[in-house]
Formats: structure tokens, sequence, C-alpha cells
């Protein structure tokens, strides 16, 4: 187990169990997967890690820590909160427990919740407009910090939940990318924890007691389709223990001769080779 005495704080009071040491140790495994899998780390860069409060932002930042101080994370990490002006949002969470954690940081207030709900029609979901404003004020925030990416807390579960959303909704295969190039070119997006299960981090943020912020802005509307989709995916993985896993891995393993994108297989370019095959053969 950690010896609290040589550790970081963010690190420090973790329960002396089996089970919780378990745990962390795959979070850590399946993080600096993610990390390798996905050539995320290029040594000596400096990145923005994207804190909201909730469960998965601190495991992520935790994770990230714990890789940095065993010397397996070769880059800096600037813990970064956007407070977006949510009416009730508890303002001094963050900024206290990262500067007694010792945590180099940045908060930045930005009032984009009342642009959301101006903008947004009756009876829409606030998640798209809520979500470009936020990114774009990280990719600015990014740049004037002289940083190579922006990290965020989005997990495996999350990943299968935006497939779905695509499938039944969007009409196109596509997902959460781990590591994406943004369109300017000159910032990385990372999910180091492509390969961490919600549970898991859920978990181990309530376990090391971190001072967890529910997001009430999505969480006031009723009948989400991320919320239905979730439920779906629940009901199959009750009843399949491991289902989630599975449809996780076919995700890495698409085979585009098999699906019926004429973009990425060449049907036309499909040629045979050799005469036909007699009855006898």
């Amino acid at each position: 187990m950690l010896d609290d005495s040589d550790v970081p704080l963010i690190l420090q009071g973790a329960p002396d169990t089996t089970e919780f040491r378990k745990l962390r140790k795959r979070i850590i495994r399946e993080t600096r997967a993610a990390l390798d899998h996905f050539a995320m780390i290029e040594p000596g860069s400096r990145w923005l890690v994207c804190l909201s409060g909730g469960k998965d932002s601190y495991t992520l930042l935790a994770a990230l820590v714990e890789l940095q101080w065993r010397g397996l994370l070769p880059v800096d990490l600037l813990a970064c909160n956007l407070d977006q002006g949510q009416p009730g949002f508890p303002a001094t969470v963050l900024p206290e427990f990262l500067t007694r954690m010792t945590i180099p940081h940045r908060i930045e207030y930005r009032d984009t919740y009342s642009i959301v709900m101006d903008k947004t029609p009756a009876g829409r979901t606030y998640c798209t407009m809520c979500s470009r404003l936020r990114r774009g004020n990280l990719y600015r925030i990014a740049r004037e910090e002289g940083c190579s990416a922006i990290v965020l807390g989005h997990h495996r579960d999350d990943m299968l939940e935006t497939f779905f959303m695509n499938l039944f909704h969007g009409g196109k295969l596509a997902t959460m990318p781990a590591k994406l190039l943004n369109e300017a070119g000159d910032l990385f997006v990372y999910r180091p924890l492509a390969f961490v299960p919600e549970v898991d981090c859920d978990r181990f943020a309530r376990a090391m007691n971190y001072p967890i912020i529910p997001c009430d802005l999505c969480g006031s509307q009723d009948g989400l389709q991320r919320q239905q989709v979730k439920q779906l995916l629940d009901g199959w993985e009750a009843r399949s223990p491991g289902r989630r896993q599975v449809m996780f891995r076919a995700l890495m393993h698409a085979n585009p001769s098999h699906l019926l994108d004429a973009g990425l297989f060449d049907f036309a370019g499909l040629t045979r080779q050799g005469k036909p095959a007699t009855d006898a053969e």
C-alpha cells in the first residue's frame, strides 16, 4: 500500500483494504495502457487537466498525478476548472481542494450558463451548446498556459453511450476518440480513462472522499438521450455481466470490409483472382 508520508497529498488517506488496492492498481494499469495504446505521451509537454468536480475528473487527476509521481508520465500537469456560472455552483470547493493538495491549477469564470439558457429552444437539451462553449474556453486557456493538450475525464462507459447515441440518433458509427487533434491543429484532446469503467471511477473517488460536485445543469432535464442509452446498457449488463466490455472491445476491432462505407473500403476495387473453381474442385 502507498505510504502517506511519501506520496502526493491527493493520494493520501486511501483505504487500507485489499479491495481498494486492487481497484487503484486496476485504474492505474488501464490509464497507463490507454496512454501507451493511443500514443499520448510527449515527454516535456504540458497538459491542461480539466476538472469538473465530478467523480470521473477526480479519478483522472489522481491517476495522472500517481503516474507522474512514479516517473511514468514525464509531462507537466495543470489542473483547470471552468466555472460556467451555474446557480448554486459551489465555487470554492475546487480551488480549496487543489490548493490543499498543492496541485498547480487555474480557475476560470465564464458565464456560459446564461448563454445556454437563453439560446437553447424549449424542450431541447443543453448539452450540445454547453459543451461547445466549454470546449472553446478550454482551448483558449490551454493556449494561454502553453499546453499542448487538454485532458478530459470521459471513461469507457461515456464512449459506449456516445457510440449508441450516434447509432440511434445520428445515423453514424462514431464515438468519443481517445486522442483527437483539434481543427486548428495546435492542440490534442486526450481521454486517458478510455479503458476505465464508470463504476471504478465512482468507487475510487468516493473511497478517497473527494468533494464530488454533481452536474445539476444537465441532470435537471428528464428524458435525455444519454440517460435512455445508459438505462439500455444497464439492462444488458444486468442480464449478461461483461456485455459492456465486449461491446467496447468491438470499437477497437472495426472491420471496414464488413461494413457498408465505400469511403473506408474500396469495394469497387475488389477483383477476382485466378480462374473460377469447377464443381469438381
